[in-house]
């Protein structure tokens, strides 16, 4: 049952592999750890996950021999790093997602994602040492391989917010002027942005003086200071997209702010 147990992981983990590389190449701003890096590495790290990842799904089902088990102890190290960025991204900016699954991972850091994240590192330690790949056991699949792997199907659907995102997307394709979209979405996707990292010296407070909408964009009013200056800035967020737009603007505090972010927005 034991030997069972661990085969079922490559299926698992390939699958889990494959989905968040296409998530994320569908949807390639930076997100979850990659917003730790500066803001110049962020994208290549992120085209590079997606890369790794999708090369070690395919390792994991075709591979057999000590290349495989190079493969797997790879992926066991991937989880074990993401893990623990998670754990920092977490104390860092208790608001952003994980970047699991690319914009589908919008829910903040919490116990689900890295009871998930600590839970595939496991499977992925499990599968080290076994000598069929994952094309070979599917093969010779038996009824318990499937049983086992419905259940653990299920623990990892009841750990995934993402789903509750997809069918929340899915069940309203409205206009972007009529989509409604929280404040506190709306700063999340602001916090992970690199107009944010590049202007968050400027700021005195990070919370907004001011937050309004107007058509399409969620604008926000930050009180700063620019050497001598006091400033105002303000930043866009697009409500529409897979990789929702961020657009800056710093002005003199004496000047009208909210022609100032349509001006921005625009």
């Amino acid at each position: 049952m034991i030997e069972t147990f661990r085969e079922t992981q490559l299926w698992i983990l390939a699958a889990v592999l494959l989905l968040g590389a296409a998530a994320k190449a569908a949807d390639r701003t930076p997100q979850g750890p990659a917003v730790l890096l500066p803001v110049a590495l962020r994208q290549p790290f992120s085209l590079a996950h997606a890369v790794l990842e999708a090369v070690l799904a395919v390792a994991l089902l075709a591979l057999a021999g000590p290349v495989a088990q190079a493969a797997r102890v790879v992926c066991a190290a991937m989880f074990a790093v993401g893990l623990v960025a998670l754990l920092r991204l977490r104390r860092r900016d208790p608001e952003l997602g994980c970047g699991c699954f690319g914009g589908l991972s919008t829910e903040p850091v919490g116990w689900r994602s890295l009871t998930r994240s600590g839970l595939f590192l496991a499977a992925a330690a499990a599968t080290i040492g076994l000598p069929r790949s994952g094309w070979a056991v599917l093969a010779d699949s038996s009824p318990w391989h499937w049983g086992l792997l419905a259940a653990e199907v299920a623990v990892v659907a009841a750990l995934s917010p993402e789903l509750r995102e997809l069918g929340r997307r899915m069940r309203s394709p409205v206009p972007c002027e009529l989509r409604e979209v929280s404040r506190t979405r709306m700063l999340r996707r602001l916090r992970a942005s690199g107009e944010w990292r590049e202007r968050r010296r400027l700021l005195v407070s990070a919370e907004p003086v001011d937050v309004w909408r107007h058509g399409c964009w969620w604008l926000a009013r930050f009180a700063g200071r620019d050497g001598e200056r006091t400033v105002d800035v303000v930043f866009a967020v697009g409500v529409s997209g897979r990789r929702p737009e961020v657009r800056a603007l710093v002005a003199d505090a004496s000047a009208d702010s909210p022609t100032g972010a349509r001006g921005a927005a625009g």
